[in-house]
C-alpha cells in the first residue's frame, strides 16, 4: 500500500478518535511518536515533504487495514508502532521541544 493511501486515510478527527480510543491498549510507547508528529504537522515550520511523511504514518495508525490488526493481543500495535517510529526517525529534525512537550503533557494527563 502507498503512503498516498494512508495519506487519504488521515484526518484530524480520526486521529483523536484513534488515540482516545486505544489509548490504553496501544499505550505509551506509540502515542508518544504518533503525538509528536501530530504537532509537527501542524506547526507552520515544518516543511511539506516532513508533513507529509507524518500524515502517511498517521494515516497508516489510524487505518483500519494494517498488517497486524489492532485487536490483536500484545502484538496488534507493533506495526504501527513500527511505521512511526521509521517516520519519527525520518522526520526528527523537524520535531521541537515544544511538539515533545505537548505530546507528554497529553500522555501525563491520560496516563496518571
Amino acid at each position: 500500500m502507498s503512503d498516498d493511501k494512508f495519506s487519504a486515510e488521515y484526518s484530524d478527527s480520526g486521529f483523536w478518535e484513534k488515540v482516545k480510543g486505544y489509548a490504553r491498549t496501544a499505550g505509551e510507547g506509540v502515542l508518544e511518536p504518533a503525538l509528536k508528529m501530530y504537532h509537527a504537522a501542524l506547526d507552520s515550520d515544518t516543511p511539506a515533504w516532513a508533513k507529509a511523511t507524518i500524515v502517511g504514518a498517521l494515516g497508516y495508525f489510524i487505518s483500519p487495514v494494517d498488517a497486524i490488526p489492532d485487536i490483536a493481543p500484545v502484538v496488534g500495535y507493533t506495526d504501527d508502532l513500527g511505521v512511526l517510529v521509521a517516520a519519527l526517525a525520518t522526520t526528527a529534525a523537524h520535531i521541537k521541544e515544544e511538539h515533545t512537550k505537548k505530546a507528554r503533557e497529553t500522555l501525563t494527563q491520560w496516563f496518571s
